[in-house]
């Protein structure tokens, strides 16, 4: 078959087939192949292997193929378990053995540090990728299934495509917990049995748009929260009768999103039946978890992930740390566990998880955690001011400043100001190589000294990895 391409062509049009030999994997999981220096992003396609391809759009220094058929496959190379997990856009690297995985996303970090932030880290101890112990399968304690009509108008779920919002119908879900996948199940029988209208996304018709559902690893907990473009949920009492039978069952809500928006839960929030939250455990520390609390959706390599953290701060007993985007206060509490005679003082912009972070802090008798509500960059910055303004010196708020910002990463405000603050260590916890490089690059031009680096698996079969660095206050030799 290789016979009938060409190995080298300078003229490519759109839907020609080609052959290419892939050599890297790009941000989001893709294989790239080179033609004649000419860049292909092609997803499906592992380092290694050579492929028949069939070119889908062109641009100037790069274009993107569809994987026709793999001729040579990688030794990586596996048979995805789910099969939507081509066309759906959560999984992108089922096809990848989980070794496979774990290099990828190492090299990931290490590749984003070197090339955007200018790390050299050949001067930093880079620990191993903290991977699953078992297989990465029904590990994920949430999930957000959008509804949808099929041709015949009734009720399906599923998953988006990656980059659009085309539905690809699923009943199951191998990297969400079975008791999520049950409970979804009997949401669509009651959509279905009592002929509850599906939104509709091009009209802004119809009723149900998303079940929400949340599954608590050691307590086993369940909550489902129905969004609706509505004000009320026909047959509720017959739903709620249902959804009491299942194992786990603690909290039935209805969250109102009547807006033409993407965001998936709306304003306005309706207990319907049992409690308004869920708790879960974290390393001997209870958490309660509200619908829109930020909670990671991997509880074991979350714990992983916690105690890296509290490693890295290396705190002595006595020390005042900031914990900023604190959600609800997992972080702040395994970082007050460390400081006895010191305090933790988280800061989150959601006051629904403060209220949660509150009541954890509360529930676990740790007395030595407080909590801001409002935008990081804002509560320090204008607590540096007001410290200024006082005659204090900044350098005393924080000894250690932990950040776990969203991808988009830390404000460049808020950078401004840890800088200004000048804790001894700083430690960061990112969900994007990428912005988390950036940031470094700032803070090491800032007088800090990038110490320690450890990568961490919370998303098995995504190309998504978190990552844990540690920053020391470069110590600054007085001149003789």
């Amino acid at each position: 078959m290789s016979e009938n391409f060409p190995e080298h062509k300078i003229e490519l049009k759109k839907n020609e087939e080609i052959l290419l030999s892939v050599d890297d994997m790009g941000k989001d999981g893709e294989g790239i192949a080179h033609w004649d220096g000419y860049t292909f992003f092609i997803k499906g396609a592992l380092p290694g292997e050579r492929v028949r391809a069939r070119v889908i759009k062109l641009r100037k220094k790069f274009g993107y193929a569809r994987l026709m058929e793999v001729l040579e496959p990688s030794p990586d190379r596996v048979t995805p378990l789910c099969g939507c997990a081509s066309p759906c856009g959560g999984c992108s690297l089922q096809h990848l053995s989980y070794e496979g995985q774990l290099r990828y996303k190492e090299k990931k970090v290490r590749d984003c540090l070197t090339r955007i932030g200018g790390v050299d880290l050949s001067k930093v101890e880079w620990l191993p990728i903290l991977g699953m112990d078992a297989a990465p399968w029904h590990y994920r304690n949430k999930a957000q299934f959008p509804v949808r009509a099929d041709r015949a108008g009734n009720p399906v779920t599923g998953f988006f495509a990656g980059g659009s919002h085309r539905l690809i119908e699923t009943k199951q879900c191998p990297i969400q917990h079975p008791d999520i996948n049950d409970t979804v199940d009997a949401v669509m029988e009651f959509l279905q049995e009592y002929h509850i209208p599906a939104y509709e996304e091009e009209t802004h018709r119809g009723l149900v748009r998303h079940i929400y559902v949340r599954r608590a690893f050691h307590t086993e907990q369940v909550m489902v929260c129905l969004v609706v473009n509505g004000t009320s949920l026909p047959h509720a009492d017959a739903l709620i009768a249902r959804l009491q039978k299942l194992k786990g069952m603690t909290s039935i809500l209805l969250n109102y999103n009547t807006e033409k928006t993407n965001v998936i839960l709306g304003p306005s929030m309706e207990l319907l039946w049992g409690e308004p939250y869920i708790e879960d455990c974290i390393g001997g520390i209870r958490y309660r978890i509200s619908p829109q609390s930020f909670y990671q959706v991997n509880p074991l390599q979350t714990e992983k992930l916690y105690k890296t953290a509290l490693e890295f701060a290396d705190l002595q007993g006595n020390e005042t740390v900031w914990d900023l985007y604190c959600g609800i206060g997992t972080i702040s509490l395994f970082l007050a566990q460390g400081v006895p005679d010191g305090r933790v003082i988280g800061v989150e912009i959601v006051p629904e998880a403060i209220e949660n972070g509150k009541a954890n802090a509360a529930q676990n008798q740790m007395e030595n955690v407080s909590f801001y509500c409002g935008a990081a960059e804002d509560v320090v910055a204008n607590l540096v001011e007001e410290r200024t303004a006082a005659g204090e010196q900044v350098q005393s708020l924080a000894d250690v400043v932990v950040v776990d910002p969203p991808r988009k990463g830390c404000d460049g405000k808020l950078l401004d100001t840890i800088a200004r603050m000048a804790p001894e260590k700083i430690v960061y916890v990112s969900c994007d190589p990428a912005t988390l490089a950036r940031d470094l690059k700032y803070l090491c031009g800032e007088g800090y000294e990038l110490k320690r680096i450890r990568a961490c698996d919370m998303f098995g079969h995504s190309s998504h990895v978190e990552t844990c660095v540690k920053l020391v206050k470069k110590i600054i030799n007085a001149k003789k």
